[in-house]
């Protein structure tokens, strides 16, 4: 299917679906399934490491706040008017798991070239069984059917994505198996994520401040230094390496001297972290614009008929740094005894402030009280 081939009826329907998710409404069992089988043949058609062309927004993770998704929409402008690539995480642990996906995956089908939607670690169906999205579905469908037609859709997902030939983007970090981008064009993705090698490592892996690579505490993945992510960035020509994954409490978080950043777009993780989000604008001139925002008005848990495990706790604060903001509350990978853990509350939020930016990144912070127009410029 080409990126402008949708006929006028099509268009419509989705249209009106859209609509619908952005009430925070969900879609029937066989509208997900229309939904998804469409969008299929346009992601199968991406690569590995998909290009993007600037202007762009780019967003980490999500996890089902819908409704600071929408804040985030409101904030930097609502697709096709803006184009937007999101790193990954758009499920778990929030309460809308389901709509967040759904509107994701629509607004990629009404504008494929418009939007790019790339694989995190939680697009999985073994993490997904855990931390959330899994016993969402059977809440809100009666059955497990639209959580297998998202799973599937997930292994379709970019990796990656390239932005004018210099950023790039992916949701954890780099891997001791890959050295150019070429590597990753050639990976066979449309697969579970696996638990171990190249593929796992650029969803779970992590910047580190220690030199070379070492063992992730997360159990996959690994974490890299300053002198790993020079020599990638030399090797492929980039200039930075923008990614998500990780908890920081300004929204985001440069590290290795400014040649990786950490982008975190769901504000007061899990309902109770009290961070700040944010989105980093990169404009035609690849000028770089941070925008930090607060949560949305809180709406409340859903009413459901039954309790589920509180996923928001079902991590282990493992590691964080006070002085860079970056604070990991750790997923674990699917080959480790959930139950050994204890759930445990979330530290006290660190007071930090974000590293100096060079005089070519702006930082803007949404304003308050919560109105459109202008953004605020410090």
């Amino acid at each position: 299917m080409g990126a402008n081939s949708i006929p006028t009826d099509a268009t419509i329907g989705l249209d009106e679906q859209i609509s619908q998710l952005m009430q925070c409404k969900p879609l029937s069992e066989q509208q997900v399934k229309a939904l998804c089988e469409k969008a299929k043949e346009i992601l199968m058609n991406e690569s590995n490491v998909q290009p993007v062309k600037s202007p762009v927004t780019i967003c980490g993770d999500i996890h089902g706040q819908f409704h600071d998704l929408a804040e985030l929409f409101r904030i930097g402008g609502m697709c096709p008017d803006t184009n937007y690539l999101f790193m990954g995480d758009y499920v778990d642990r929030g309460y809308y798991s389901v709509e967040t996906v759904s509107l994701l995956v629509a607004l990629k089908l009404r504008y494929p070239q418009r939007i790019t939607i790339l694989r995190g670690n939680h697009e999985s169906r073994q993490i997904t069984q855990v931390y959330g999205f899994y016993d969402e579905c059977l809440r809100k469908y009666g059955n497990a059917n639209v959580w297998k037609i998202f799973t599937d859709l997930f292994d379709y997902f970019p990796l990656t994505a390239l932005v004018e030939s210099e950023i790039f983007c992916l949701h954890g970090g780099l891997s001791p198996s890959i050295e150019t981008l070429d590597n990753i064009r050639n990976f066979d993705r449309v697969q579970e994520v696996p638990h171990e090698g190249p593929m796992c490592d650029l969803l779970w892996s992590d910047p580190d401040d220690r030199c070379g690579w070492g063992i992730s505490p997360r159990g996959a993945g690994y974490t890299f230094g300053q002198d790993i992510s020079e020599q990638f960035n030399h090797s492929n020509s980039l200039k930075l390496i923008a990614r998500a994954h990780q908890l920081v409490m300004d929204g985001y978080n440069w590290a290795h001297e400014q040649k990786v950043v950490t982008i975190f777009s769901a504000p007061n993780y899990c309902y109770r972290c009290g961070n700040m989000a944010s989105i980093l604008e990169v404009d035609d001139c690849r000028n770089h614009t941070f925008i930090q925002f607060e949560p949305a008005p809180r709406r409340g848990e859903p009413d459901v008929t039954r309790r589920t495990p509180d996923y928001f706790l079902l991590s282990v604060v493992e590691f964080g740094n006070v002085e860079t903001g970056v604070v990991n509350l750790v997923d674990f990978h699917s080959h480790v005894d959930f139950q050994l853990f204890t759930p445990v509350d979330v530290p006290p939020n660190p007071a930090c402030k974000s590293e100096s930016k060079d005089s070519e990144v702006k930082e803007v912070v949404a304003p308050k009280p919560r109105q459109t127009g202008l953004l605020s410029k410090l």
